[in-house]
């Protein structure tokens, strides 16, 4: 990672940038040109506040409160208030790292220029994010329409001195942490509580996140599938490019190469070519399709996320070339909460397939293996219940794929009378994303068991890529001999999963496992 601070007001930011700053305290900065463009226009809505000019959000109340006028005197007032009133989250704190990323985007989004916020304030944020101060922000209260006003409200909050934050590990009050960092409370001005809340950043960070959690995950699927391919003595033929070339797919075509070649040069496939079997059952055969699928919406995602990180969605939008206000909707989170709703579907799927392999693994009837995948079953009850949790994850995710984005209920007596609901979209899809890691990790320790198990009495050589997968495996979680713990293998094999550690040596011996061609 580069030691040079991420300019977060470059033209356009990446998911891997964000990540860098949300997850690995990459410094930030903002530069010469960046604070300029906030300079200009802070300068106009100082002027316009003298000339009195009526300007939504800056001189007149908020949503059906719009018509009220508020004196100059009152401006302050107002900024302040708006972070106090509508800091009215509920639920868990949000992760520090989705924090991080939130602030990010909000610094990102304020020194584009269209905002009015001083560049005071957005020292402020950037102080933030360089010494470790992640304000509390509840994870539930945004319908996802005039921007994630309640959860962005109480990360305001903070840099007025109220609020909570965490920092060194510890939960502390607002003020406190102004403290620690050497700053003292913000005085807002005009229009400032207004720009910090106003926007869809909450939404965008919790999704770029996940969006890049779930490109890995969907590459971690071929593998965990390749695995399960060869012990169950399944074929690879059904990955000819020729297959899917006629249906071409990004994603299905990418599934294809990816499985061809984790199991190329595989003895275990090639000891039972010309065998009585005519086809696979349909989660080994239709692996291109399926997985195929879910990494085109995985690919959506990531397509409105990159767009989204580097959009301004605040209102008003000042235009300081022609020195205007234009009102409009850019804080509306649809594009976001259609996308979520697709990217939660698509990682169920995963998780879902995923399941029944596991299930194909531990049924003596459908894998010609030791019953649950452990010698002297009966006393030993093997990976039984591991199918049992990971049945429980994929029933789950079915009730958290439902869409978010098709519910609405108006609000701000009726001004704003549609809503994306694009934060509890995506928040599902994290929870969705979560529950398939495990699923996953399940199969993955399955199918190391049961190369284990087939290898004992067949010792033949997996395939150049799944090889790698089983020693890395082997490096950390041991073969399943007689009962024990299974929880803690499986909270094993997630660390490792989202480590990367797998995905690195595969892609080593076979070359970058692809998402889409």
């Amino acid at each position: 990672m580069s030691t040079q601070p991420l300019l977060l007001d470059k033209e356009k930011i990446t998911v891997d940038d964000l990540v860098a700053v949300a997850r690995s305290n990459r410094e930030v900065a903002v530069s010469a040109a960046g604070e300029g463009r906030v300079a200009t226009t802070s300068a106009l809505i100082e002027r316009w506040v003298k000339e009195k000019r009526v300007i939504y959000g800056i001189t007149t109340g908020f949503g059906a409160l719009c018509n009220v006028t508020i004196s100059e005197k009152d401006t302050q007032r107002l900024q302040e208030n708006i972070l106090m009133s509508h800091a009215a989250g509920v639920g868990d704190p949000l992760p520090e790292a989705v924090v991080r990323a939130i602030m990010a985007l909000r610094v990102h989004d304020l020194c584009l220029g269209y905002s009015g916020c001083r560049m005071e304030t957005i020292r402020y944020l950037l102080a933030f994010l360089n010494h470790g101060v992640a304000p509390v922000v509840p994870e539930k209260g945004s319908v996802g329409a005039s921007g994630d006003l309640a959860p962005t409200a109480h990360l305001g909050l903070v840099l007025i001195g109220k609020g909570e934050a965490f920092f060194g590990g510890s939960r502390i009050s607002g003020a406190e942490a102004l403290g620690r960092i050497g700053l003292a409370p913000l005085a807002l001005a005009a229009g400032e509580g207004l720009a910090l809340i106003n926007g869809t950043q909450v939404m965008t960070a919790i999704g770029a996140l996940v969006v890049h959690d779930a490109l890995r995950l969907s590459k971690m699927a071929d593998i965990a599938c390749a695995m399960t391919l060869e012990v169950l003595m399944g074929s690879n033929s059904e990955f000819d490019p020729r297959i899917h070339q006629v249906r071409p797919h990004p994603g299905q075509l990418a599934t294809a190469d990816n499985m061809l070649r984790l199991t190329e040069a595989s003895e275990i496939i090639s000891s039972h070519e010309g065998c009585a079997r005519v086809q696979d059952a349909y989660t080994l055969r239709c692996a291109p399709q399926i997985h195929g699928a879910s990494k085109d919406a995985i690919a959506h995602a990531r397509r409105v996320i990159d767009i989204e990180i580097n959009s301004t969605t605040t209102n008003p939008l000042i235009f300081p070339d022609t020195e205007e206000v234009r009102l409009g909707g850019n804080f509306h989170g649809q594009p976001v909460a259609m996308a979520a709703d697709y990217l939660s579907m698509g990682l169920a799927e995963l998780g879902s397939v995923s399941e029944r392999r596991i299930e194909r693994l531990v049924n003596p009837q459908l894998s010609e293996l030791p019953a649950f995948l452990v010698k002297q079953g009966g006393i030993n009850s093997g990976f039984m219940i591991g199918q049992y949790a990971a049945a429980a994850l994929v029933s789950e995710n079915k009730v958290l794929a439902h869409p978010a984005c098709v519910d609405s209920i108006p609000t701000s007596a009726n001004k704003e009378d549609h809503v994306s609901m694009g934060t509890i979209g995506i928040r599902q899809s994290r929870e969705i994303l979560t529950n398939v890691e495990n699923v996953i990790a399940i199969e993955l320790l399955c199918a190391a068991q049961a190369y284990d198990l087939l290898t004992e009495t067949h010792p033949l050589t997996a395939g150049r890529g799944t090889r790698e997968a089983y020693r890395v495996i082997r490096r950390h979680v041991p073969y399943l001999e007689s009962d024990r713990e299974l929880h803690k293998d499986m909270e094993t094999m997630v660390s490792v999963l989202r480590s990367g550690e797998i995905l690195d040596a595969v892609e080593a011996a076979v070359g970058r496992v692809k998402v889409e061609i």
